[in-house]
């Protein structure tokens, strides 16, 4: 039986090229050509056919092995005593010529004493052959076969292996997730650090700059000669709101601090002293009366040192308009009210004490002019302004939208004011009304109607930015006069006599009810002379002289009679 792995298989037509990734030898054919006298082969002579040399001598033809062939497989020859085998796999042959060996060293039958030729390709590593080669056709010559399931064990690890990757893999990541945890915690913590070292510094710096730094005067100065909160930009309007209905004005100042974000209402109170036109003191009210709103504003400008823009006219009709157009008002309010047009006794108030009281233009109007028996002027004036805050509060936050409902009012607007101007105003402290961020606060005046150095501190330079400068007083003894003789210009002929006798003359107004007798009144005994100068000075008796109530900037407070005689001064 022939081998196709036995050169002596068609050995004529083919020949060894090498090896495939079994290692079983892989032969190619020969085209047919004349036979030829062999060189001379030293190694032929011993009894080997392969030619390490690579001589050129002509091999003869051998069988192309395919390694996947499916057919019959040849069997190798047996080594037992033949001649030529080679353990190591060098491919000799017998010196007969009748055997050469295969890549496994196996030898193969040779039909002739022709050498085998290498083809000269890349070196291909040999298997070593085993010790000790058994017959062909036993069961150990089938083991030589070797195949893919006998290394199963590369593809198919065992249960163990697999379990110690999981816990590796398993101890890996839960050190991982440690080592990130602890990353994350530090950076939460650094950022933490950061944040409230920002808001620390962030902190001081708007105290320095609000000039609030403890132990650091005029902290926040810029230039050394004015303060951060001198810098601050302001809108400043007056407003004005007349009574109608019994007479008598509140004044208020609405500001708009852009710097800080932050509205104010800043009450002032009617006693505060202004300088008139003649050069004397008057009061905040009296100057409403008598200047106008105009020469209210300038005098204002002077004493609290800043700059108002304009003024509004609030009469308490237009107050009850503004009420209503605006939806109606929530306050806080401190005091029953009674209803002004109710004459009878027991009525339900008009306004209830308590907290978010909803209020309609009717009542917001008697809640902001009502002031009980007994009470200060002040007290009313704080009503007036819960009113003003609870009507920003529901005003339009839009500029168009706050002037149509100025417009909408139908009032006259005094210049330098204008509709637009009023409204667009409004509107910006409606939004910081609405926002939270808005205040009022009434302005201390002392029992002369002056502002003391505490005043000018918290309210006129932190809040309006300005420096407080009363009217200076002088050495002149202040003088209110109330005309009660019922015969009009009377208290003008005294005002004369008075200003020409060095007193600074006060206008106390009009008593619709005419009085018998005059009468000059002193509250410190210190101005009891100058009550009896000012009583000889208007040609009044001395019995006219008495202790009794002045007004809170007035030295000496005179009321003049029926008796009273202009021609006699």
């Amino acid at each position: 039986m022939n081998d196709r792995n036995d050169p002596g298989y068609g050995s004529d037509q083919y020949e060894l090229v090498g090896y495939d990734e079994y290692g079983r030898p892989v032969y190619r054919q020969i085209p047919a050509q004349q036979p030829q006298q062999p060189a001379y082969d030293p190694y032929a002579q011993q009894g080997y056919g392969y030619d390490p040399y690579a001589t050129g001598q002509q091999q003869r033809p051998t069988p192309t092995y395919d390694p996947y062939d499916t057919g019959p497989q040849p069997q190798a020859p047996s080594y037992g005593s033949q001649a030529g085998y080679d353990p190591y796999g060098t491919g000799t042959h017998a010196t007969g010529g009748t055997a050469s060996h295969d890549a496994y060293g196996y030898g193969q039958a040779a039909s002739t004493q022709q050498p085998l030729v290498a083809e000269q390709t890349a070196h291909i590593p040999q298997q070593p052959g085993p010790a000790q080669v058994p017959d062909d056709d036993g069961p150990a010559a089938r083991e030589r076969d070797y195949h893919t399931e006998q290394f199963a064990f590369v593809e198919e690890p065992d249960g163990d292996s697999e379990d110690v990757i999981d816990w590796l893999k398993f101890t890996e990541n839960r050190t991982e997730r440690r080592e990130e945890a602890r990353r994350r915690a530090r950076s939460r913590v650094l950022a933490l650090v950061v944040v409230l070292a920002l808001v620390v510094a962030g902190g001081v710096g708007y105290l320095w700059y609000a000039g609030k730094l403890p132990g650091l005067p005029s902290s926040g100065a810029k230039d050394g000669t004015s303060t951060a909160v001198g810098d601050q930009k302001r809108e400043v309007i007056v407003v004005h709101l007349h009574n109608t209905a019994k007479g008598g004005t509140s004044t208020a100042l609405l500001v708009d601090n852009s710097t800080t974000k932050q509205g104010t209402t800043v009450l002032l109170p009617n006693s505060l002293s202004l300088s008139d036109d003649s050069g004397g003191v008057t009061t905040l009210a009296k100057s409403v009366d008598d200047d106008g709103s105009a020469g209210t504003r300038d005098q204002l400008d002077t004493v609290l040192g800043t700059s108002i823009e304009g003024s509004w006219r609030l009469d308490t009709p237009y107050l009850q308009n503004l009420v209503e157009l605006v939806g109606n008002i929530d306050v806080d309010t401190n005091a029953d009210v009674p209803d002004p047009d109710s004459k009878k006794k027991g009525t339900a108030p008009l306004v209830h004490k308590g907290k978010d009281q909803t209020l309609s233009g009717k009542a917001a109007v008697a809640y902001a002019t009502y002031r009980a028996t007994g009470e200060s002027d002040n007290a009313q004036l704080e009503r007036f302004g819960q009113v003003l805050q609870g009507v920003l509060r529901k005003m339009s936050s839009d500029a168009d939208g706050a002037t149509v409902t100025v417009q909408t009012l139908g009032q006259i607007i005094e210049p330098p004011l204008s509709d637009k101007n009023l409204g667009a105003f409004l509107a910006r402290l409606a939004d910081l009304a609405k926002g939270g961020d808005y205040k009022t606060a009434l302005l201390p005046v002392q029992s002369d109607g002056t502002l003391s150095a505490q005043t000018s501190s918290d309210v006129i330079k932190n809040i309006l930015g300005g420096t407080a400068k009363s009217p200076d007083q002088g050495s002149a003894v202040r003088v209110s006069v109330q005309d009660a003789t019922g015969v009009k210009g009377d208290s003008d002929k005294a005002r004369v006599v008075l200003l020409n006798g060095g007193f600074t003359f006060q206008d106390g107004g009009t008593d619709s009810t005419a009085q018998a007798t005059s009468k000059v009144l002193y509250s410190d005994t210190s101005h009891k002379d100058d009550a009896s100068e000012v009583a000889k000075t208007l040609g009044l008796p001395d019995s006219a002289v008495a202790k009794g109530t002045v007004g809170s900037n007035t030295d000496v407070s005179v009321v003049l009679g029926q008796d009273y005689k202009p021609s006699s001064s």
